[in-house]
């Protein structure tokens, strides 16, 4: 016995359309879905945790330079601030020379590259010392 078997083709044109839930697109429509509860939600979380991160890494940048703005530097009351302006030509031990005329320049010259972290000097900059 030969039997044969059962063939069938659908092609676009004779396949049965299937209900969906997604709204249809349109060209009216701009051919965009509508923003649901939901999508607000997820944007506004996105915009709070961009937010966030943006305030951490500002913060981190602060403490980063030195700067704090939450406590103030605090001094003795007898403590006096030496400062000077950077002149063209300057070195750190012309600066150290003007800071503190009568201390020994070699600790006040460390003191000030090390603050510097090896930065060179700008004609124009104050540099304040409270040795």
């Amino acid at each position: 016995m030969n039997q044969a078997g059962v063939i069938t083709i659908t092609t676009r044109a004779t396949a049965r359309q299937r209900p969906t839930t997604l709204p249809r697109r349109t060209a009216a429509a701009g051919g965009s879905r509508a923003a649901t509860r939901v999508t607000y939600w997820r944007r506004r979380l996105v915009v709070v945790a961009l937010v966030v991160a943006l305030v951490l890494v500002m913060a981190q940048a602060g403490a980063a330079l030195g700067g704090s703005l939450a406590t103030p530097e605090r001094r003795p009351a007898g403590a006096a601030v030496a400062s000077t302006v950077v002149r063209p030509g300057d070195s750190l031990w012309t600066v150290a020379t003007r800071l503190a005329p009568d201390a020994e320049l070699r600790p006040v010259v460390d003191a000030l590259a090390e603050a510097r972290h090896g930065t060179v000097l700008v004609p124009g900059e104050t540099i304040r010392w409270d040795g």
